[in-house]
């Protein structure tokens, strides 16, 4: 990267970082369950409310104890099911008529990332019926309070529940992009580990590895505050010690609800300290491909790390030693490195691939691009990558 794009980011993300103090974060109030959730609707007179899930979801009838006790309280609401994996224009539209057709006062996101990030951008389109998601994108171009949103995550990965950014695809151009507003944060959630138990060995793994990218991520960068370092050890010392025990004992609900924990932790730490280039490559890559954004974070964060280098090292030992992963008698270097080591480890305990089998070579170029775009200047990184050095980072995923 040239010294004055260089100096143009380390600045931009300096004045960020001062300014986190004086910016309008909140924290979603978690409820208990489903009958706080009804009592809150009639607090605030709600009675119409847009429900916005996946099929898979609904086929399986993980709702039916939400619908339950909506309709045992007399509260209308509406399902808007079809959302796909990485969100679409066309699912926002499709959900934002219903929410406009059938009156809708409130909007509860049911299920992982996806349905949670098309609830936001919903939200968003609602309070800004004149603006195209796409003149959204970025930062702070919402600016508008969203109606009543509550979070109800059935994965413990994305930490979506928590953040004020939603990603959403362009369903003509297949480009992924990111719109951050501090109004897309969540007012409320419930955080219930039964809506895990029965979910796929691949769907907990790599939400769980999503989780864990966003704590290390948030961790390594530039942006860090006391509170995003606190989140972001709870967070990575929680999944090392949960993740593997849900993969081989799905069942274990003291184990779910510490993976949930822990998505929460890390969605508090990145939501103010940012991410980095490995999120802003599998943006890419999901985009272009729909490769599943938790399974290219897995596979990407230990090679990234590694491209990395010293610059992470000393954190990195940090952290291997505060979740117990070292000893203070190990080399700084070697500290990092049986951190990375870990990783991979897990990767491949959980049968994590190591390539990205879609990934095309003649597409790295465009991939690259909107990689650069969306992390430079805004990712307080720990290294600098500018376009070409990004594009050379793909080619280790072939």
């Amino acid at each position: 990267m040239n010294i004055f794009k260089r100096a143009y980011c380390r600045i931009f993300q300096f004045v960020f970082k001062v300014a986190i103090p004086l910016l309008p974060y909140r924290q979603p109030k978690i409820l208990k369950d489903y009958d706080s959730l009804v009592n809150l609707f009639k607090e605030k007179k709600l009675s119409k409310i847009l429900i916005v899930t996946d099929n898979g979801l609904f086929s399986l009838g993980l709702l039916n104890d939400l619908e339950k006790t909506l309709k045992l309280n007399n509260v209308e609401y509406v399902v808007y099911k079809d959302t796909v994996a990485n969100p679409t224009t066309d699912n926002v539209d499709c959900a934002s008529n219903i929410y406009r057709e059938n009156n809708c006062q409130a909007i509860i996101a049911f299920g992982g990332g996806s349905s949670l990030d098309c609830a936001k951008a919903v939200g968003a389109v609602i309070v800004r019926p004149s603006k195209s998601l796409n003149q959204m994108k970025g930062l702070l171009k919402v600016r508008k309070k969203l109606p009543t949103l509550i979070a109800i995550p059935t994965t413990a990965g994305t930490g979506s529940e928590t953040t004020l950014a939603c990603v959403i695809t362009d369903s003509k151009t297949r480009h992924k992009y990111v719109i951050n507003d501090f109004n897309l944060i969540p007012h409320y959630c419930i955080l219930d580990a039964e809506l895990t138990v029965n979910l796929p060995k691949f769907i907990t793994v790599t939400t769980g590895l999503d989780a864990l990218t966003h704590a290390v991520e948030a961790y390594i960068g530039k942006s860090t505050t006391i509170s995003t370092r606190k989140y972001s050890i709870l967070a990575t010392k929680l999944i090392f010690e949960n993740l593997l025990e849900v993969y081989n004992n799905p069942q274990n609900l003291v184990a779910r609800e510490n993976m949930l924990k822990a998505s929460f932790y890390a969605g508090l730490a990145f939501t103010k300290s940012y991410v980095g280039y490995v999120h802003a490559i599998a943006h890419s890559l999901g985009g272009k491909y729909n490769v599943p954004h938790g399974l290219a974070n897995a596979i990407i964060l230990p090679k990234m790390l590694k491209c990395y280098g010293k610059s992470v090292y000393k954190k990195l030992f940090n952290l291997a030693l505060v979740v117990g992963l070292i000893d203070k008698g190990v080399s700084i270097e070697n500290g990092a490195k049986i951190f990375i080591d870990k990783i991979l480890e897990l990767n491949r305990l959980m049968n994590i691939p190591d390539k990205i089998v879609e990934l095309k070579k003649e597409d790295i170029e465009l991939l690259s691009t909107y990689a650069d775009k969306e992390a430079n200047p805004l990712y307080p990184v720990p290294k600098l990558f500018d376009r070409q050095e990004l594009a050379n980072f793909y080619s280790q995923l072939i």
